[in-house]
């Protein structure tokens, strides 16, 4: 078998070996991780919504320079007081994609899109995925309910095949994957690749302390990663923990008074401005009221991220965990991973194939 079994046209498209995507992980994909997944012939994005702006270009030349000029990708989101900087260095330095919720207007994607930058999207929702491709989108993330993080209540066996009938974009497949067989469904269902932030987060490449893999790897039952609205009103999938339990019984005052004190803490860690805060706020409330609570997350779970992700405790922040982390029982590398699922899928396909030889 040759490497390019799974080379689907979304390899061509991100000029990578494999269509297996890293999503950026906020506090998590920095340059050494999306180094090692690109290295192994994956796909990574840099987190640039987590990414101090003092260092983001650093990251962007680091993994450069490790991967040999390996093609990579850069997540953004409009709300950041540095959106700009993120924008115009992904034209310089000329990044292969770049992935966003809702935000870029149709300027902005144009600008990526002229500059040979594919426009990735995450989306959880058939109509989310038409408004994307709509705005310019030329490749759609679907992430079904099982993912980790901000995600719907659709499982993906549901949204990919609604997705995939309905768009004439390339699309990826997220929530629930994270291997050999994953990979194969995805493709089956007309998917062009498979994107997993939960798998590669379980690995001994994404430098998360030690202290808060130990908790992911002791989650044995799926049911346990449970969707909340706690953190900020929109529902997001994570492993229970301390925090968590302390949010369900703290009264809507104190919940109200964590978060303002959490949205100054990320104020002052990014440097955002009143008067910018303000203007988001006041675009959301404009464009689409039932989004303000998703904005205000841009103050509220990163800082919570930042304690699990970066600080080592677990108890005292947030854990996103796709239902797949109850399935991972160790850390490997991003090489063995991403080996591990392409071995897997060719097996998996040959048993396939012969069963169809054997009922011909």
């Amino acid at each position: 078998m040759s490497d390019t079994d799974f080379r689907t046209p979304l390899c061509e498209l991100l000029g990578c070996q494999y269509p297996i995507i890293q999503t950026a992980m906020g506090w998590v994909a920095g340059s050494s991780l999306v180094a090692a997944t690109t290295q192994a012939g994956g796909f990574g994005f840099l987190a640039g919504a987590t990414i101090a702006a003092d260092q983001i270009e650093a990251e962007i030349l680091r993994v450069r320079t490790i991967t040999d000029d390996r093609p990579f990708g850069l997540n953004f989101h409009m709300f950041q007081p540095n959106a700009q900087q993120l924008l115009d260095l992904a034209v310089k330095h000329r990044l292969r994609a770049v992935s966003y919720g809702r935000g870029p207007d149709k300027k902005v994607i144009g600008r990526l899109r002229d500059a040979g930058i594919v426009c990735m999207p995450t989306v959880g929702a058939l109509k989310h995925a038409q408004k994307a491709i709509e705005m310019g989108a030329n490749a759609i993330t679907v992430q079904g309910g099982e993912g980790g993080g901000h995600t719907g209540s659709v499982p993906t066996t549901v949204l990919l095949p609604q997705v995939v009938d309905a768009v004439q974009v390339p699309v990826i497949a997220a929530g629930g994957f994270y291997d050999g067989r994953g990979l194969l469904a995805a493709l089956a269902y007309g998917a062009q690749g498979i994107a997993m932030g939960t798998r590669f987060l379980m690995t001994n490449d994404s430098g998360i302390p030690g202290a808060t893999l130990a908790r992911y790897l002791a989650v044995r039952d799926a049911e346990k990663i449970q969707i909340s609205h706690l953190v900020d009103g929109m529902p997001q999938r994570m492993i229970p923990n301390e925090y968590l339990a302390m949010l369900e019984k703290a009264s809507p005052l104190k919940r109200l008074r964590l978060a303002v004190g959490l949205a100054l803490q990320y104020k002052a860690q990014t440097g955002m401005t009143l008067q910018h805060a303000w203007g988001v706020l006041w675009q959301a409330l404009r464009e689409d009221p039932a989004s303000v609570a998703q904005t205000v997350m841009a103050s509220n779970a990163p800082m919570l991220l930042q304690r699990s992700m970066v600080d080592g405790l677990p108890a005292e922040g947030v854990m996103s965990a796709g239902q797949v982390a109850a399935l991972i029982g160790r850390l490997d590398s991003c090489e063995q991973v991403i080996q591990g699922i392409v071995t897997q899928a060719r097996a998996r396909r040959l048993a396939l194939n012969q069963l169809a030889v054997q009922a011909a």
